[in-house]
């Protein structure tokens, strides 16, 4: 009976879903576009007042304050702002659906060691999350696996297409690793600092011997690539396969860490892992270490929205620890951790530059650094020349919560500005009067 229950509460959501995305109707166009007399905010190369913006087809070709503009769909930003499309840099994007449905939720899988399991190959490009994103000026997100000791591989996703394959900047975007923490869980952690201690080690060698495997394989397999003659071919291991580029620092590893303790471990963990590229991602705590992370060249993916680790700290440290730790030196991009809030991406940095991180580090925290830290960069995070049209109009400062994205456009598509949200929003702000 249970069962039945759940199937069919689980059939009135996802008729719900298909509803909602039905009544998207609109297509986005695409094509060639010039968006005229707006203030651009390139991020890497100044702001440019009265600007212009050639788009053809995915491209911008031209970023500038005076351009010829004939044969193109002219758009007048006169007054406006014109920004690169926002980066959330930790979500569960298009993998969660409800997250109390476990029939919608595709963020996790059994097992301990999975780097084999990507989350782009479970992306779902027609989440009803996506459009509410994408209308907020967020464009692109790190969608991440979870769960085990090594989650899986996390997507670098654009918020428009009809399939992953079309949405993916990068399907392999980092793998997600999660370290075991050498101290308490929380105040129901009854272990005694002993049984702490054992388990800590004993998942700690778990880890390292799989990495160990995993180096091992990796030059097996790179000597017979090398010089195949004369030599057996070296079974493939579909798991040890997909750690190569890790081992080889081709992509990153994010470790979710949150407290001093856990930090300081784990900056002395990826030390003796050479040839490793690490972030870190949470750091409540990195304003109490952030020397040590700014030594460390470790870069980190952090929010703002969220109560302080210990009772007694101040209650801005949320809000200032990003910028005590662009201050000290460490590369900050913003990651919500969220769903269906990463619309809220902007609002994270507003706090975060209000206490101290300023607007222009803002801005590049979901800007040029996420791209640069997933090596994206040559594609995204900027408004230039060669670059994915990826960006928004907005009518002001996108991170004043009375501002408006007016346009957003993923690689060349001029997005409809429509979502679930606004459609609610106009149903019941017109709705007809009900006659007794």
């Amino acid at each position: 009976m249970k069962k039945q229950i759940n199937f069919i509460i689980v059939c009135f959501l996802l008729a719900g879903f298909q509803t909602a995305e039905a009544q998207i109707t609109d297509k986005p166009e695409f094509g060639k576009f010039a968006i005229t007399g707006a203030t651009l905010h390139t991020v890497t190369n100044g702001i440019i007042n009265n600007g212009v913006i050639l788009i053809d087809g995915k491209e911008i070709t031209y970023v500038g304050d005076n351009a010829n503009t004939s044969g193109y769909t002219e758009i007048d930003a006169s007054g406006k702002h014109v920004y690169p499309g926002f980066i959330d840099s930790w979500t569960r994007l298009g993998l969660v659906e409800v997250s109390s449905v476990p029939v919608t939720n595709d963020a996790s899988e059994l097992g301990r060691f999975n780097p084999h399991v990507r989350a782009f190959t479970a992306f779902n490009p027609h989440s009803a999350a996506i459009p509410v994103t994408r209308v907020s000026g967020v464009t692109t997100v790190i969608s991440a696996p979870s769960s085990g000791s090594i989650s899986g591989k996390a997507g670098l996703m654009n918020l428009w297409g009809y399939s992953p394959d079309s949405m993916a900047v990068a399907g392999n975007a980092a793998l997600v690793l999660n370290l075991p923490s050498p101290g308490k869980r929380g105040w129901w952690d009854q272990r005694s600092e002993k049984e702490i201690k054992k388990q800590y080690e004993e998942s700690l060698k778990r880890i390292n011997d799989y990495l160990d495997k995993a180096r091992f394989y990796n030059e097996m397999m790179t000597a017979y690539e090398e010089n195949p003659r004369g030599k057996e071919q070296p079974d493939m291991d579909i798991e040890l396969e997909a750690m190569r580029e890790v081992v080889n620092g081709d992509i990153p590893v994010i470790i979710s860490v949150s407290r001093e303790k856990d930090i300081l471990a784990a900056i002395e963990w990826t030390e003796k892992q050479e040839g490793m590229r690490f972030v870190f991602e949470g750091v409540q705590e990195g304003w109490r270490v952030a020397e040590e992370l700014a030594e460390s060249g470790i870069p980190c993916l952090v929010s703002t929205l969220y109560n302080t680790t210990r009772g007694y700290d101040n209650y801005q440290r949320p809000y200032q620890n990003p910028g005590l730790l662009h201050e000290a030196g460490v590369k900050v991009a913003i990651g919500t951790g969220d769903t269906e809030n990463v619309r809220n991406a902007p609002f994270h940095a507003g706090y975060a530059a209000t206490y101290g991180l300023g607007t222009e580090a803002a801005v590049k925290a979901l800007t040029i650094n996420p791209a640069e830290i997933f090596g994206a960069a040559d594609e995204l995070g900027s408004l230039e020349e060669g670059k994915q049209a990826t960006l928004f109009i907005s009518d002001g400062d996108p991170f004043e919560p009375m501002s408006q994205i007016e346009q957003v456009f993923i690689e060349g598509n001029k997005i409809p500005m429509d979502s679930r949200h606004i459609q609610l929003y106009q149903e019941f702000l017109d709705r007809d009067a009900v006659n007794d």
